[in-house]
């Protein structure tokens, strides 16, 4: 049978490079530091969940595969709120800085102390629904405005979801890259910052300022991990690349030439890091980007995750829907269940295809003794789809196993 996905194993990885110095342009650990701090003190913060995926790990004939849950992620369902979140409270600080001459700390903005400045600050960002619920949170949560751009795909769901922030939410014709530019026009003719993972030329410090907020999440699952043989292999999703690099960045800076295979997933029709990957440099897929991984609908590679996967990921995969939907099925179905948005589940199917297919798995030395790191980026953030999909509700779902909680408690938490 011919295989469901493509593969590219990467011939400009470095498996056995330091971390060096074209990285720590990327993502560097003083970075890191200052949002783990930083988000450590937000209000609400906890851990989630590293879920033991044993019943997988035993029908793929494999030794472990943890799944970091980020579901419950300060109530906003995705690990995105580490990111947006924390770039517009790092903007907002600089800014006030500037002007007033002196430190601005968190609980000056949490307590609106400043809020006749803020209040006169408007953060924009395009989004397929997480990043701008993560920007509008957090534009909220400091006090200052936020204008989230959606594309034609983008559902009423995941609108009514931002707007619940406080957001103006504006609708554009085109996919997300459109959404995009648009953002960018429109910030450029209001005087508004854009609150982007993606970058480009001259654009770099804030989608830097998001990167570093998701290895907050990575750190974390390193300090879960049971034992002390580290992960031999990763999978995580695509989008622009700003969450694979930041978690390849993260777990090479902190393992060095012990950190895992690195496999980069995308859907079929949206694979622009496999097709840079291909290249040999950065280019863009066109057209509808029709993929049910909305999260992952991105046709454009941002500089700052192409610096760094351009060496740091081992293999590029694409990947069809059907696999996605069979994943949130299967941790919907078992116990204790996994509430997994559609974009949260790209990782497991990869895996799933890549160690059903011999040639595949033996390439990527996937064997009895091999421990997988799965990063669910999401829950079930359009909660519609998601019944749609699953064929029952995210709340059904959850409560079908009462005792979940206690079975994914951390085993160690900062």
């Amino acid at each position: 049978m011919a295989p469901t996905f493509a593969l590219f194993h990467n011939p400009r990885a470095l498996p056995e490079a330091p971390y060096g110095r074209v990285q720590e342009a990327v993502v560097d650990g003083a970075g890191h530091d200052a949002a783990l701090d930083e988000i450590a003190r937000w209000p609400g913060y906890a851990p989630t969940p590293l879920v033991a995926l044993d019943d997988v790990a035993g029908a793929l004939g494999i030794a472990s595969v943890q799944y970091k849950d980020e579901g419950g992620r300060f109530g906003l369902g995705s690990f995105k709120a580490l990111g947006g979140a924390y770039a517009v409270r790092r903007h907002l600080a600089g800014l006030l800085e500037t002007r007033l001459g002196e430190p601005v700390t968190t609980a000056d903005l949490l307590d609106g102390r400043h809020r006749t400045l803020t209040e006169t600050v408007t953060v924009t960002t395009a989004t397929d629904g997480n990043h701008g619920r993560s920007v509008a949170w957090g534009a909220r949560l400091f006090g200052c405005r936020a204008v989230i751009y959606i594309h034609a795909t983008v559902s009423a769901g995941r609108q009514e979801a931002i707007e619940q922030y406080g957001a103006q939410v504006v609708r554009t014709p085109g996919n997300y890259d459109d959404s995009v530019r648009q953002a960018a026009a429109d910030a450029a003719a209001n005087g508004w910052t854009v609150v982007s993972d993606t970058s480009y030329a001259g654009y770099r410090d804030i989608p830097r300022d998001v990167m570093n907020g998701y290895t907050v999440m990575v750190e974390e699952a390193l300090r879960q991990w049971p034992g002390a043989a580290p992960p031999t292999h990763a999978f995580v999703q695509g989008g622009v690349g700003a969450l694979p690099a930041a978690v390849a960045a993260h777990l090479w800076r902190r393992l060095g030439a012990r950190r895992p295979r690195f496999v980069v997933v995308e859907p079929e029709h949206a694979a622009c890091l496999l097709a840079s990957a291909r290249a040999g440099k950065p280019v863009a897929v066109t057209g509808a980007l029709d993929t049910m991984m909305a999260g992952l609908a991105c046709g454009e590679v941002s500089e700052l995750a192409w610096d760094l996967l351009v060496r740091g990921a081992d293999a590029f995969m694409a990947i069809p829907d059907q696999g996605a939907i069979d994943a949130m099925r299967l941790l919907a179905e078992r116990r204790p269940p996994v509430v997994a948005g559609e974009s949260a589940v790209a990782g497991l199917a990869a895996l799933r295809a890549l160690a059903a297919d011999p040639d595949a798995r033996a390439a990527l030395r996937l064997g009895p003794d091999s421990r997988v790191l799965l990063f669910g980026s999401e829950g079930a953030t359009d909660p519609t789809l998601y019944a749609n999909i699953v064929g029952r509700s995210a709340e059904s779902v959850a409560q079908a196993f009462p005792s979940r909680g206690a079975a994914s408690t951390p085993r160690r938490s900062r």
